[in-house]
């Protein structure tokens, strides 16, 4: 955990030829907000609340799972009949244990409505939260930040100590940071209070993450997050039984629960 941030989940780059594309039927959450954030291609989400919507590169798509809820993410039929690349990422966040049972919510948030930081050579994308003085108008039940940073060869990016907890994903390009390089791949974990300071060797993107430390530790299984071991065997239950709905415009197929 790195602040409220409990999974990481980097999708592609991948390229679909004509007639394919990304099928995740539908599965369910609970406790846990999901965050999807695209660098290329786009998504399809769907939900038991009823939303339906595309994300694209720079937009944010913020599901609050709360008490329960079900959703897809496929290749819109059109999309799909074309062909296309697709790259990004999935976060999860769990919530704060006194909201962990909360209703199940959905937001789109476009890429024109984030902060856009900018200074020589560099530009920060806040997600949700807030960073470098700058807050994304993303509902959030913790402290915390998330963004998204590009740094030309050679410019430099400072990381302040103003969150608890704080880490960097590195997606593409290389860095140093106090005299040690990194590839991308690497999940960086920085130490409480520590000042640093990044520079790109090369042209390079990454997400910087964190916040304040939540209360108290979370268990996963699959796809469910919770503070309560017994929740989640709930959750299961709930699962097999149906409980969770289905999906409006994506009835016909469901992820079965795991046998392990």
């Amino acid at each position: 955990m790195v602040g409220p941030f409990v999974f990481l989940d980097q999708m592609g780059p991948a390229t679909f030829p004509p007639g394919h594309g990304m099928d995740v039927r539908p599965h369910p959450h609970i406790n846990l907000a999901t965050v999807t954030y695209l660098y290329a291609g786009e998504i399809l989400h769907r939900d038991t609340l009823g939303s339906a919507q595309t994300i694209r590169p720079g937009d944010v798509n913020w599901m609050s799972a709360g008490r329960g809820i079900a959703h897809s993410e496929r290749t819109a039929p059109d999309v799909r009949a074309a062909g296309s690349d697709v790259s990004g990422l999935q976060a999860w966040v769990a919530l704060p244990a006194a909201e962990e049972e909360s209703a199940p919510s959905f937001a789109h948030h476009p890429k024109p409505t984030l902060p856009l930081i900018e200074t020589p050579g560099a530009e920060v994308r806040v997600i949700a939260g807030a960073l470098y003085g700058a807050r994304a108008p993303v509902r959030v039940l913790s402290d915390l930040f998330y963004a998204d940073a590009r740094l030309d060869a050679g410019a430099l990016l400072p990381l302040d100590a103003e969150h608890e907890e704080r880490a960097l994903y590195l997606v593409e390009g290389e860095i140093d940071i106090a005299g040690d390089r990194f590839a991308p791949g690497r999940l960086l974990v920085f130490r409480p209070g520590d000042r640093n300071t990044i520079r790109a060797l090369q042209p390079s993107r990454f997400m910087l993450l964190g916040g304040a430390a939540l209360d108290g530790p979370r268990h996963m299984w699959w796809n469910f997050v919770s503070s309560r071991k017994e929740r989640i065997e709930q959750a299961k239950d709930d699962w097999k039984a149906g409980r969770f709905g289905a999906v409006p415009g994506d009835e016909r197929e469901f992820i079965p629960l795991p046998s392990a």
